[in-house]
């Protein structure tokens, strides 16, 4: 059965860029990770072009590793914290998304809500949480802990930190405001609610002291490609953005976390898959593959060995020849075929510098180089054949490659009527074509909770 509707569209803005050596491309804003104007104005464009968010990772420590490297890839080094940087853009515009990363491994949970429902208020709808359990150990280190949580600890404290932060929200009803002078009561006190959450990670009283946002809830995206990170995916998350290469492969991605979601009483449009693309656009198929053909041989080579070390799970490449194919014993056979991460680098016999350059032309996410009719055909076969629902635009180059896309491809996929023309929405759940979550206690009687 042909495929009805459109696209979805965020735009992932990694501050100069997600090429690995972005920053020293001359259509990169140098200064991007502490220049707000750079992010306003790519923002402002972004909505103006009518995609449905913007995207912004975090991290909450700098990379750990060789220094010599680290000095020669900015990324994760000097930037804005995202949520604070998001307040600023809800203030310079109108309709766009606002998605940030937020971590379950060294926040609490009363302080995510907050900040959330407080974002979603100022921005009237618009906010969105990506849900990580931390991928930087060194994170630890900030947080008086010795070492990163397990990995079976952190998905087990993420998905009570989640319901947590929901109950919060839900702390008041939508309708507890009444704010009559008349009778000098500013809320309803039966409509305000106590989590009294006693849980294996977290005691929390609540209640929250912000009004229930907009969105009842920010919507939820959540990214790991691991079982455990599937399946908390399918219990939580309402945007997935994963990894995907293949198309055939994508299908079946697709409707296996949607099947696994179905078991948690959730329906198909509960949840959008929407991986990262890396888009490179040219006037002509050689001129796309000679923009990152000059992006590849901007790559330090120790940026390019550091890159794929972390890629490969934090293995030591230090004396490995980067002009010969990795050593066997590096990697084992059965992760070179099924770790979802990486094994697409091994389908062909690649040098070491060959599977940086790939790995570092997206972070690990798919790159899609061409004319726009070309990068539109491959979007429209991944859409109609139900391998994805939309997607997270990375432009290798930031601000040059979010400029490219907005002139050249998004009009030829509004052409094919593939993608909006005008947001027909108030939040961006209504953009995305998601419900709004009723409050817990909606269908229970009012109590409220004692001090």
């Amino acid at each position: 059965m042909k495929r009805t509707g459109q696209l979805k569209l965020g735009a992932f803005f990694h501050p100069t860029g997600h090429h690995i050596a972005s920053w020293l491309h001359p259509g990169a804003q140098i200064d991007a990770g502490t220049n707000f104007a750079h992010y306003a104005q790519m923002t402002q464009a972004a909505e103006r072009a009518k995609f449905d968010l913007i995207f912004l990772a975090d991290a909450v420590a700098t990379r750990d590793g060789n220094l010599e490297a680290l000095s020669r890839w900015p990324q994760y080094m000097a930037f804005f914290d995202p949520l604070m940087l998001l307040a600023g853009l809800a203030a310079v515009t109108q309709h766009i998304g606002l998605v940030a990363t937020a971590t379950t491994s060294y926040n609490e949970p009363y302080q995510i809500a907050r900040r959330y429902a407080s974002l979603d208020l100022m921005s009237g709808g618009r906010a969105g949480w990506n849900v990580v359990t931390s991928g930087n150990a060194s994170e630890a280190y900030n947080f008086g802990r010795d070492a990163h949580y397990g990995h079976s600890e952190r998905y087990q404290r993420a998905g009570e930190f989640v319901d947590v932060v929901k109950g919060l929200l839900d702390s008041y009803d939508d309708d507890a405001f009444v704010r009559d002078r008349a009778s000098a009561r500013y809320f309803e006190p039966e409509k305000l609610h106590f989590l009294n959450h006693h849980g294996t990670h977290f005691n929390v009283r609540g209640p929250l002291n912000t009004a229930r946002p907009p969105q009842g809830y920010p919507v939820l995206f959540q990214a790991s490609a691991s079982d455990t990170g599937k399946d908390l995916a399918a219990q939580i998350a309402e945007v997935l953005f994963t990894p995907l290469h293949d198309l055939e492969k994508a299908k079946a991605f697709y409707r296996e976390v949607k099947g696994h979601a179905a078991r948690f009483g959730r329906g198909p449009d509960d949840m959008l898959v929407m991986p990262g693309l890396n888009v490179v656009v040219g006037a002509t198929q050689k001129e796309a593959d000679e923009k990152l053909e000059y992006l590849q041989t901007l790559i330090h080579p120790a940026v390019g060995k550091e890159l794929l070390s972390n890629a490969l799970g934090g293995v030591d490449l230090t004396d490995v020849d980067i002009d010969k194919p990795l050593p066997d014993h590096i990697i084992s056979p059965e992760d070179r075929k099924t770790n979802p991460r990486f094994s697409y680098l091994f389908k062909e016999p690649l040098t070491v510098r060959q599977m940086y350059e790939r790995y570092g032309a997206a972070r690990g996410q798919r790159t899609l180089k061409g004319t726009p009719s070309t990068i539109v055909d491959q979007m429209q076969e991944w859409f109609e054949g139900y391998g994805v629902d939309g997607f997270l635009i990375q432009p290798p180059v930031l601000p040059l490659g979010l400029t490219e896309f907005i002139d050249q491809v998004i009009p030829e996929l509004q052409n094919r009527g593939l993608f909006r023309t005008e947001y027909t929405g108030r939040t961006l759940r209504e953009n995305l074509g998601l419900k709004r979550p009723a409050s817990r206690y909606a269908q229970a009687p009012a109590m409220a909770g004692a001090i």
